[in-house]
């Protein structure tokens, strides 16, 4: 594997653990938990190559921080998801 892909997979891992803690707390609405775990399960084992996968992450990710019923706290762990699978390239 080389130095390019360590650094985004590593970058990929960084993301899903911060959308899992969003994924799991109960005060963000159940339509969005379970599109983020959609998300997780896409980038983790999806059919195309990384940064597709990471570019599709980024699109639905910023339409969600758009809703109005999402907490600040899991707006800004969304945003810091969306900083980290933003810079994967292939």
């Amino acid at each position: 594997m080389s130095l390019i892909n360590r650094e985004n997979q590593d970058r990929a891992n960084k993301a899903i653990v911060v959308l899992q803690n969003v994924s799991e707390s109960v005060t963000v609405p159940r339509n969005i938990r379970k599109t983020i775990k959609e998300i997780i399960l896409d980038l983790q084992k999806g059919k195309d190559k990384l940064g597709v996968r990471a570019a599709n992450a980024v699109a639905i990710l910023t339409e969600i921080s758009e809703d109005p019923n999402l907490p600040i706290f899991a707006r800004v762990k969304i945003y810091d998801a969306i900083s980290c699978l933003e810079n994967i390239r292939d």
